[in-house]
């Protein structure tokens, strides 16, 4: 399968990616070696899939420099430059030389000098053969009589000269003393890993997948030697594991000395009666890199693996498992080499920790990463690849492509299958094909997913797996546990393993999701029971089936009056618009479940509904129409679920109360010493207030009063009493401020107040919230100025549109704050030793950030995670920061000082690496920021920060930028003695960087005592948010010692639109989630 990715042309190392036709540049002389070790090293990178430029022809000394070799070089990523005996004798040789040392220079060129058979020394000091070539090259010049002539050799002269020296200082490699073959293995390998090529012959290319391949390429990179980790890449069938687990390995098996990639492992168990031993051989050779003789016995060969992998750090692929026995045959109980990285797809998620390597005392690190598919503009591009051989539909085609986009939900093989099918055919065959789609039941994704079915080994699961697929897709999980469990269905841990092999997942609100076409494949195989005659199928579904019913005449007997309903627990008479009053609960005690969601002509709810003393969920949403509720309602003491949306709670002033508090018996004139329960206090209480004051079940958990007209005023000081609720919401409600009262709910986890224009004010929500939605619709007119979160706050989920947050200075404390570095306090910016920065006055920049977009704005001065930063248009480094560097790193030794250390400065000016040609200057202007990686060696500690500015407008000229930064340490990150090193490096597939220089100075307090310090610390501030350095960074430690700040750890892109479809059975919520972004406080 071929799966494209939006990322592929940044990910890919192909060299036209990055606006170059070659990889590498074979600089030599064909005298000395291009018949035999140049021909051999050429040969060896080509069958690596290294485009290599190698010049046919010679020419002849003093000759000039062809312009395609000129070209060729400024086209290629590296140069191997082979220094034999008489390269110094070819004046085009020396050219080349030059050339390439230019490149290295100017931009990211990369050098490999090999030394073949010369001494390094010689070539520095142009002596021996070297020398001798330099001496016929100036008797030539002082032979030239042509005075410009003269001066031209002069110059040529001085100039290989220089570069002979420079070359000779680079790091290079000697071929003396070594065999010739495994010498060039080893250039390969070396040029292989330094320029990230992919064997381009087999490695798939992906269309959506790149945050997949970030991850993994990650946790490749996660280069602890102490440890072995597996990674388990779990998915439905035709979703993409197997050819993300490929990719992967041709892009890193380079990095390890030894790896093995076993493809198919299910299949070929299954289709051959030796298949798990011609595996186990194909895994020893391998690892052993030699050819064995084959075994016959499967624990035999396991006991040889497992001694070879213990010997040996190990890059393994094990794609396509589905049993135990082999796993535990591949990979046996003995451990690994510390260091091996080992990949497992499958479609079961209990298996890897299941086997017999996971039953020892010391287990190994295990990940697991779920592909749930492809996002929209992912799906269109990979469907449109197939269809129409580019990532667009053609003219004519767009609206019938969305549909068969649409019907894959972002399936990549179905979008494959579907588009290579429809390639070439006109409209009409395509509008023929969608109708059909789901009558097919033969088609290759089908198979594929059918298998999937089959491996389920219980009759129970396969049995639960139709009934879901036929009736339960979107359906509350408890719901349908009360239903099945009636059928004699063993739904829970039937759902349990369906979720375990991806054939199930549980949705927001508890809600039973499955893939389309796997809920397409299992209505399949209902429908192969009687392919033609629907009456003898097991299930029915759907108008058309039911036409096709040789008898549709329903037998029985309805009485007219009450019939005592005594197991009766779902009660749904949802959209019943001529429903106006709901009584006779008598009838119905074991009800769990009332569900009366738009029954918009629904006045009165019986006072009966207290004999239903087993409710657990009322659903009252969008009875707008509602003159009172139960007065017995705040008594149902089972209530956990109370949704109330859109009842116009607050269209007559409502309040809601606490029925046992003073309040309640004072309002209404009550003698609280004459109350001798609960109900008596209904009585107690005038009908007509009932209405007007909502009391609500103690037992409650989750309670929805979204669209109610409710005012900050609407609530009552205190909610303590609902003690148990962990879900509030209050969206489309006029609400200015977080109620008082929210903040005294003890177990409240999850609070929503998505608002149209009125909020501006969220301050203190409790601290145990773990999901925060702020979110505003698209017509806002008023800002957000203020969030604030306790000290004590728990990571959260934070949903937030930032459009909505003040453009120019903003803060959600605690986690980022935004100001114009003129309005920042002269005492701050002098504590953090940032002095003389007036040249930056009246200055602008236009910057691009994923949650605010585009804005142009004053310097401003931002803070995150203890680092103060500025960005500015410029190469002009702070005078102040004296300890500079050329290129993308420094390294340095903290000095001795007798004051304290509280930080480092550092300093770095960046410019375009290359000019994309393809992309376009639009593109160009933008300049992606680095990530910085400061790494104190001595104490075995490493800070990587990514901006929260992803990129900064540069201009079409692409002018420099510079990145000030200051690092708030302390004593226990930093201290005099300790080694430092801080490099820039671009971020993953964001290749057009170039650091030019960078810089660092260590700041120091001003020798006060540590109590003066205290009190006078203008920064102490900023040292008591929660994720700073030297505060606790465990949600942001990727290893240990090892911490990646970036905003992604706490704010994830919410790609996912939510749709939370209505069920016409079981009243499920029907609001439209689609959000902006998705974070962690």
């Amino acid at each position: 399968m071929v799966v494209l990715s939006e990322l592929s042309e940044a990910s890919s190392s192909s060299s036209s990616t990055h606006g170059h036709r070659y990889d590498v540049f074979l600089s030599f002389r064909g005298l000395d070696t291009r018949n035999n070790f140049t021909a051999y090293l050429h040969k060896a990178l080509m069958d690596s899939n290294v485009i290599t430029f190698l010049d046919d022809e010679e020419i002849e000394i003093g000759g000039n420099l062809k312009p395609e070799l000129e070209s060729a070089i400024k086209a290629s990523r590296a140069s191997v430059i082979v220094l034999s005996k008489n390269y110094a004798s070819s004046t085009w040789c020396l050219d080349e030389l030059v050339l390439i040392l230019e490149q290295l220079r100017t931009s990211k060129h990369i050098v490999i000098p090999i030394f073949y058979h010369v001494e390094p020394t010689h070539v520095r000091k142009q002596q021996s053969s070297f020398g001798d070539a330099m001496a016929k090259h100036r008797k030539m010049m002082e032979a030239e009589t042509d005075g410009n002539k003269r001066s031209k050799w002069t110059q040529k002269i001085e100039r290989w000269n220089k570069a002979l020296t420079q070359v000779a200082d680079l790091k290079g490699k000697d071929v003396r003393n070594r065999l010739e073959m495994e010498f060039i293995e080893e250039i390969v390998n070396d040029i292989y890993r330094r320029l990230q090529i992919p064997l381009r012959t087999s490695l798939p290319l992906l269309i959506g997948m790149g945050n997949s391949v970030n991850f993994i390429t990650s946790w490749l990179k996660d280069a602890s030697s102490h440890t072995t980790d597996i990674l388990t890449i779990l998915g439905m069938g035709g979703i993409g594991k197997t050819t993300l687990a490929k990719y992967v390995y041709l892009s890193h098996f380079h990095d390890f000395d030894t790896s093995s990639y076993i493809e198919d492992i299910s299949r070929r168990c299954t289709d051959n009666f030796n298949g798990l031993l011609e595996l186990q051989k194909q895994l020893c050779d391998d690892i052993l890199k030699t050819s064995s003789v084959q075994l016959h016995d499967v624990s035999v060969y396991t006991s040889k693996i497992e001694s070879a992998l213990a010997r040996k750090k190990v890059f393994l692929v094990l794609d396509d498992i589905d049993s135990l026995h082999q796993l535990d045959a591949l990979l046996g109980n003995k451990g690994f080499h510390p260091g091996s990285k080992i990949i497992i797809t499958t479609k079961d998620a209990w298996l890897t920790e299941s086997c017999a390597l996971f039953k020892k005392s010391i287990k190994p690190k295990h990940a697991k990463h779920l592909l749930r598919g492809l996002y929209d503009t992912a799906s269109q591009n990979l469907f449109c690849f197939h269809a129409f051989m580019c990532n667009t539909a053609k003219a004519g085609y767009e609206e019938v492509s969305e549909r068969y986009v649409k019907y894959c939900e972002g399936h990549p093989l179905a979008l494959e299958v579907l588009g290579k099918s429809l390639h070439n055919r006109d409209l009409a065959y395509w509008e023929d094909g969608i109708k059909l789609l789901k009558k097919e039941t033969g088609s290759p994704i089908n198979n594929v997913l059918r298998m999937s079915f089959d491996s389920l080994t219980s009759k129970n699961n396969k049995e639960l797996f139709k009934h879901i697929a036929c009736f339960f897709v979107g359906m509350d999980k408890d719901v349908t546990e009360t239903i099945l469990n009636a059928c004699e269905i063993n739904t829970r841990s039937g759902i349990t393993d369906l979720i375990d092999r991806c054939l199930l997942s549980i949705g927001r609100n508890n809600k039973l999701m499955m893939h389309q076409l796997l809920q397409e494949m299992g209505r399949f195989v209902v429908r192969e029971e009687s392919p033609d005659k629907p009456w003898k199928r097991s299930r029915l579904w759907g108008h058309e089936s039911f036409k096709a019913l040789k008898k549709k005449k329903l037998f029985g007997s309805y009485a007219k009056d009450k019939r005592f309903l005594g197991s009766l627990k779902i009660l749904n008479l949802s959209f019943c618009e001529q429903l106006c009053s709901l009584g006779g609960f008598d009838q119905v005690p074991l009800l769990e479940r009332l569900i009366l969601t738009d029954c918009i002509c629904l006045i009165d709810v019986c006072e009966s509904i207290e004999r239903c003393s087993a409710l657990v969920l009322v659903d009252l949403s969008y009875c707008n129409k509602l003159e009172k509720l139960p007065r017995i309602i705040g008594m149902l003491n089972k209530v956990k679920t109370l949704l109330l949306e859109g009842c116009n709670l607050g269209k007559s002033g409502t309040e809601i109360i606490d029925i046992d508090s003073p309040k309640m018996f004072m309002a209404n004139n009550i003698d609280i010493n004459t109350i001798t329960s609960s109900y008596t206090i209904l009585e107690a209480i005038p009908s007509h207030s009932i209405f007007f004051s909502v009391s609500l079940p103690r037992s409650l958990v989750i309670l929805a009063l979204d669209n109610n007209n409710l005012s900050t005023e609407s609530f009552p000081m205190d909610f303590s009493y609902l003690s148990m609720l962990k879900e509030l919401y209050l969206d489309e409600n006029p609400i200015v401020s977080l109620p008082c009262c929210v903040r005294t709910l003890p177990r409240l986890e999850k609070l929503s107040m998505e608002n149209r224009n009125m909020l501006t004010s969220v301050e203190h929500p409790p601290h145990t919230l773990t999901y925060l939605n702020l979110s505003h619709s698209s017509d806002y007119k008023l800002l957000l100025h203020n969030v604030v979160f306790d000290p004590q706050m728990s990571p959260i989920e934070f949903l937030i549109d930032w459009k909505m947050l003040a453009p120019s200075s903003f803060e959600i404390q605690g986690l980022i704050k935004i100001q114009p570095l003129a309005g920042a306090e002269e005492n701050v910016l002098c504590r953090l030793g940032w002095s003389n920065l007036d040249f930056l006055s009246g200055r602008r920049l236009t910057t691009y950030s994923r949650d605010r977009g585009y804005e142009e704005s004053e310097i401003q001065m931002y803070y995150e995670f203890g680092i103060f930063s500025t960005i500015y248009e410029g190469e002009e480094i702070p005078n102040w920061i004296t300890n500079r560097s050329m290129g993308p790193s420094i390294s340095f030794t903290i000095p001795s000082s007798p004051n304290s250390l509280t930080g480092l400065n550092f300093c770095c000016v960046m410019t375009f690496g290359f000019v994309n040609e393809r992309l376009g200057s639009v593109v160009d202007e933008l300049l992606d920021l680095p990530m910085i990686t400061i790494n104190n060696i001595t104490k075995n500690l490493t800070w990587i920060y990514h901006h929260y500015i992803e990129r900064v407008s540069v201009g079409v000229d692409g002018k420099c930028l510079t990145l000030l930064s200051h690092w708030m340490f302390g004593m226990n990150e930093m201290e005099a003695g300790d080694h430092i090193t801080i490099t820039v490096r671009e971020k993953p597939f964001r290749a057009n960087l170039v650091t030019r220089k960078c810089g660092v100075g260590v700041v120091y307090d001003d020798g006060d005592t540590y109590e003066e310090q205290e009190k006078d610390d203008v920064l102490v501030y900023y040292k008591s948010w929660n994720y700073v350095i030297g505060g606790d960074l465990t949600g942001f430690q990727l290893t240990t010692g090892e911490y990646l700040l970036n905003k992604s750890r706490i704010m994830l892109p919410f790609y996912e639109t939510i749709l939370l479809k209505y069920d016409y059975f079981f009243g499920e919520d029907i609001r439209f989630k689609d959000k902006v972004v998705y974070f962690r406080a």
